[in-house]
């Protein structure tokens, strides 16, 4: 067995939670031919990061047992929903590295079948058409500590029902007006039981069917239909649902499937600073406070995909966190380990300098012009004599091939601010008048011999001299433990370097009421920055490590060689260890 498939199956060991010991037991049973779930999205909006848990579970454990995994729309409500969401939620599951079974199914695909079973519910004495006011009805249910009471239009005769209903589908009550009711239980504690909606008149064009529909079941009506009809054997769903599983069961009992699914719920993936609510995410976007749902900011997967962060990376994750029956908050930071060990040996490496200061070597023509002589067996380089620029290959990866890069050394660079001060804090490593020697990474110790101010006193050049004798060399005397990064100020690049903090202050932002209150106004920064060539002339969507700064990648929108534009994915390091 490979390294990679023993480490493969010591996952799969791990993965020992309630659900997969269900379906062990179901498997061990042979409860059911085949093992078949379903990953059931409303097209009212983009994925998220809770969605990914749903997906790898669902997906996950029908790959683990030999079974399959439908993609199913749940599009009962066509005034929030667009076929542009359907096609986003396509483009994730594949991203995510998931195929479903056969074509992607739609709820709106069973909506014939839907109504003739919503029939069937009113001859068996099951359903009830309902003409009072939403009001009405909402004063009617009740409340936790009071039981509900009886509409009068409960107990009409089925003949009057089955006329209603139609008029209803004939289009002839205007929304609102008319409901179609289960008859179930007006004093049940559980208030989902309480004689639910099962259809409603909504005069609105759906997206798959047309002008066919004037009335629409309700979700909780659809959703275990829609799984009996699929022939689901473990309908996963979040724990929120708990509370409807009664009418999840008594809707499928009530229509009479021999072997009608079986409804599990697991704590959804709360992650602190984070915002799993569509409709607050699509709020950020219809008032522009994002740029889009794509927004490198927006905790969606078109977003996270955007940032930069893998599939690799969010799937490491989910799998970390695990499944469980107990609702918890996981650290932000998890998810950053989790997307920063997948970069670690997948990105090649360049240098990028975000906030430039300029550095002029004085002796850099006669310095330079020795070094061929000068040279160690670990560096290569050659020198364009036209262009005065030293330039030198060194590899993309330290410790894995992906090729190599060159990168132009000439007499003026950029640093980084950050890398000399004048008044340096305690355990400051780098550039200040009193420590003026530092390695430029993969070329010469430089010194520096004077540092120019504005007139506000801020650092805006210096002036340095490089050892000659240095070039991939630490010679005798000369061994220098600082190394800062560079690049070229005439032929690096100017870049738009996006710098990312989480888009939420609060550390849990669905508690807030108002969602602009719980925005972190520092977001997003945008930076100047110079980088070096084989940075700008990558293709977009391309990830790096930008040496000693972190992982970026190229934007995949507005990143062009004469333009370049990069994201940050994450920080290079975290002090935070996971359990």
């Amino acid at each position: 067995m490979s390294e990679h498939s023993s480490n493969h199956a010591q996952k799969d060991e791990q993965k020992n939670d309630f659900i997969r010991n269900i379906i062990r037991e179901d498997v061990s049973a042979q409860k059911y031919q085949q093992i078949v779930t379903r990953f059931p999205p409303e097209p009212n909006g983009y994925l998220h990061l809770g969605h990914v848990k749903s997906i790898c579970l669902n997906f996950g454990v029908a790959k683990e047992f030999g079974g399959v995994c439908n993609l199913r729309f749940d599009d009962t409500n066509p005034t929030a929903e667009k076929q542009d969401y359907i096609d986003n939620i396509k483009n994730d599951v594949k991203w995510l590295g998931f195929e479903w079974a056969g074509e992607a199914h739609h709820a709106s695909g069973y909506f014939e079948q839907m109504y003739a079973w919503a029939v069937q519910l009113i001859e068996q004495g099951d359903a009830y058409v309902d003409l009072q006011s939403p009001e009405q009805i909402k004063e009617s249910r009740g409340s936790f500590n009071e039981a509900g009471t009886a509409s009068p239009y409960r107990d009409a005769s089925v003949e009057e029902n089955l006329k209603l209903f139609n008029d209803m589908k004939d289009g002839k009550y205007a929304e609102g007006k008319a409901i179609l009711r289960a008859k179930i239980d007006m004093a049940s504690p559980n208030m989902n039981m309480r004689d639910p909606v099962i259809y409603r008149v909504m005069h609105q064009a759906h997206h798959q069917t047309g002008d066919k529909w004037c009335i629409y079941p309700m979700y909780d009506f659809a959703h275990p239909l829609s799984d009996a009809l699929e022939g689901i054997t473990h309908s996963l769903c979040t724990l929120e649902f708990e509370d409807h599983r009664p009418f999840y069961d008594w809707a499928v009992e009530k229509i009479g499937f021999e072997q009608p699914p079986h409804q599990y719920e697991f704590s959804r993936l709360n992650v602190d600073h984070t915002m799993t609510s569509k409709r607050k995410l699509k709020q950020l976007v219809d008032e522009n406070i994002v740029s889009g749902w794509d927004d490198p900011r927006m905790p969606t997967i078109a977003g996270m995909r955007r940032r930069g962060y893998t599939p690799e990376g969010l799937r490491d994750f989910c799998e970390r966190v695990g499944v469980t029956k107990v609702d918890s908050v996981v650290d932000f930071r998890l998810l950053e380990f989790s997307i920063r060990q997948s970069l670690e040996t997948t990105t090649a490496r360049g240098m990028a300098v975000l906030k430039p200061l300029k550095v002029t070597i004085t002796n850099f023509a006669e310095a330079v012009s020795s070094w061929e002589s000068q040279k160690a067996d670990s560096v290569s380089a050659r020198f364009d004599d036209a262009a005065q620029t030293l330039w030198l290959t060194q590899p993309k990866h330290p410790n894995v091939d992906m090729g190599e890069r060159e990168i132009p050394f000439t007499e003026t660079l950029y640093i980084d601010q950050g890398d000399y001060e004048i008044e340096p804090p305690a355990g400051y490593k780098r550039l200040s008048p009193e420590k003026n020697v530092i390695r430029l990474r993969n070329t010469y110790v430089l010194a520096v011999t004077e540092h120019v101010l504005d007139d506000a006193g801020n650092v805006i050049e210096l002036k340095a001299t490089i050892d000659p004798a240095t070039l991939g060399n630490n010679p005798e005397g000369r061994k220098v433990k600082g190394v800062i990064h560079w690049v070229s100020a005439s032929q690096g690049v100017p870049a738009t370097v996006r710098m990312y903090e989480q888009l939420f202050s609060a550390e849990d932002p669905s508690s807030v009421a108002d969602v602009h209150q719980a925005l972190n106004p520092n977001s997003l920064t945008e930076l100047e920055a110079v980088v070096e060539p084989s940075l700008a002339n990558a293709e977009a969507g391309t990830r790096f490590q930008f040496e000693r700064e972190g992982y970026f990648i190229s934007d995949s929108e507005e990143h062009s060689g004469d333009k370049p534009v990069f994201n940050q994915i994450v920080s290079l390091r975290d002090s935070y260890k996971p359990a």
